[in-house]
């Protein structure tokens, strides 16, 4: 039988933009171009690789967001995924981290899986607990933060690196893991992946397609909220020390004013 793996992906707003809240306390994601989270392609990266030396494998994309959530979707199909997964529907606006978990596990049900890959965290809220929720709405074991993770027959096996020690760990399958930034560069889509992906499956599913009530998520659902909102101030200019003949003891003196020394 075919090794299921689904890689769970989000569509960020692009960090090199101007990122805002909206006036409802959500990320503004009409002021910015979006994305596909950067965290989120070690999680594709590690699933093809699962796939290609496993041989007989599919890996199925999924995500949760609105219509141009599907940009994030074609970048990991063009990236080598086979097929994808897009849950839109307006009523998840506004769903917190929690309620996000819940529409997701609906979603893998529905779709089937034997592996669930999710990258350590997303790139504009930074949560990092979705793969967790994840396996307890699922009922499986989780192996998370991993740095290498292979698939042994209906075993996932993977390595995660913490400050005073290495741990080796595995599960078995069906599971949910989640890969970090230190797993292994993500490739580049070629030309022939891009065009390829213009032709791959995407499957869209609503809250009525996977039996979830709309007071179960988005803003009214969700179990936390944002209460206030601070904009970060601006910088300000730096000080420039001319280096006349004592650039150095200037330097010095700043750095000791400062404590830094």
């Amino acid at each position: 039988m075919s090794l299921r793996i689904v890689v769970c992906v989000k569509y960020v707003p692009d960090a090199t933009g101007d990122r805002r809240f909206a006036d409802d306390t959500t990320t503004d994601r009409e002021g910015v171009d979006g994305l596909l989270s950067e965290l989120d392609e070690y999680g594709v990266e590690q699933a093809l690789r699962i796939a290609e030396a496993h041989g007989d494998a599919e890996v199925t994309v999924l995500t949760v967001g609105p219509d141009d959530a599907k940009d994030a979707l074609r970048k990991a199909l063009s990236m080598g995924a086979d097929k994808a997964v897009h849950v839109n529907d307006d009523d998840i606006h506004g769903s917190d981290v929690i309620a996000t978990s819940g529409i997701i596990a609906k979603a893998l049900e529905k779709t089937g899986f034997d592996l669930v890959v999710g990258g350590m965290a997303s790139t504009d809220g930074t949560m990092g607990v979705l793969p967790a929720l994840l396996a307890e709405r699922l009922g499986v074991p989780q192996v998370t933060l991993l740095s290498e993770v292979t698939v042994e027959g209906t075993t996932v096996k993977g390595r995660r690196d913490g400050d005073a020690a290495t741990e080796e760990l595995q599960a078995e399958l069906p599971a949910v893991i989640s890969v970090t930034d230190q797993s292994g560069e993500a490739r580049y889509p070629s030309f022939k992946g891009i065009m390829a992906a213009k032709k791959k499956p995407v499957t869209e599913y609503d809250l009525d397609d996977l039996g979830i009530d709309a007071g179960e998520v988005g803003l009214a659902g969700a179990w936390t909220a944002v209460e206030t909102i601070t904009a970060r101030p601006p910088r300000t200019a730096g000080t420039i020390v001319k280096d006349e003949g004592e650039g150095g003891k200037q330097l010095a003196a700043y750095l000791a004013a400062q404590k830094f020394i």
